[in-house]
């Protein structure tokens, strides 16, 4: 295979990878809270990228890449975002299903565009406007509810497209810091910048767990033997990612990885026993239509 297309493959095991991550880290709010069980990810997964990291090197040979100051401020800009971005879509994820909660963060690359838009200049195509107006219809689709309180429709809405809206800064972060590398192959430079994410992530929120929530930190120590799965599957999962943002666009790996929507669809129907309203699985259909046009309108325009 063209190494220029494995960004393909490493996007759908990533996306996989991820679902069943969120699977897991879904289960530990109940114990942990969502704080707690944000720090899984990051805690738990810092071990298996250090393995990830050493496994790269050794079989690639290449030596580490020299760091410079803007690489660390993407990395740090990136960690932040994404731990933001990951305790909104745990709370996003008590107050709607499963399924649902994933399709409202899966706006990301809807957001990736209109930030390019504000912060970059791009321009945005016809196509992709489309697809901006398409994928909001089903966020709306999806959370208004007649007769039922205002509330009670938009909360986890508007949660899961702020938790979307930091995915997407950290997206674009991460996709900055690994292209800012000036040396190593796809592979040392995604798993350089997935270690000094995690180190960044992990003692940001030990430390604040240590001087404010320490029962939260005792009770992530505690639970390592069900957190080291989460943990493993987050740092897989972002391996995945990161490689397919060493290859091509934030834009094109975060539109492939819409196929999330449907792993989770599937996870939440056969794991939680949750299923979606008629209403609800069409606005499913209208987010993925509209990130669906994104890409179309994010390669028209290349």
């Amino acid at each position: 295979m063209d190494i220029s297309l494995l960004w393909i493959p490493a996007t759908l095991i990533a996306a996989a990878a991820q679902t069943a991550r969120n699977t897991m880290q879904h289960r530990l709010t109940e114990t942990l809270g969502t704080l707690g069980a944000a720090q899984v990810r990051f805690l738990y997964g810092l071990p298996f990228a250090l393995v990830f990291l050493v496994v790269v090197l050794a079989v690639g040979g290449d030596p580490l890449p020299r760091f410079d100051t803007g690489f660390l401020l993407y990395a740090a800009a990136a960690a932040a975002a994404q731990i933001l971005a990951t305790v909104l879509m745990l709370a996003t994820m008590q107050l709607r299903n499963f399924a649902l909660s994933t399709v409202y963060v899966k706006t990301e690359p809807v957001l990736v565009a209109i930030f390019a838009v504000a912060v970059l200049g791009d321009p945005l195509s016809l196509a992709g406007a489309c697809a901006v107006l398409v994928a909001t219809a089903g966020v709306v689709v999806m959370s208004w509810k007649p007769g039922a309180g205002a509330g009670s429709n938009w909360r986890p809405a508007l949660l899961g497209i702020a938790s979307g809206a930091f995915f997407a800064l950290s997206a674009v972060a991460f996709r900055g810091a690994i292209v800012s590398l000036d040396s190593g192959s796809f592979a040392t430079r995604a798993s350089v910048t997935l270690v000094a994410g995690l180190i960044m992530q992990t003692g940001a929120l030990v430390l604040w767990q240590a001087l404010f929530r320490r029962d939260v930190l005792r009770g992530v120590l505690a639970q390592w033997r069900s957190s080291l799965p989460a943990g493993f599957m987050g740092a897989f999962a972002s391996q995945c990612w990161y490689i397919g943002f060493a290859l091509t666009s934030a834009a094109n790996v975060r539109t492939l990885g819409l196929v999330e929507v449907l792993f989770a669809q599937f996870a939440s129907r056969r794991i939680f026993a949750q299923h979606a309203s008629r209403r609800e699985r069409g606005g499913m259909v209208l987010v993925v239509l509209g990130l669906v046009l994104l890409l179309y309108g994010t390669r028209g325009g290349s």
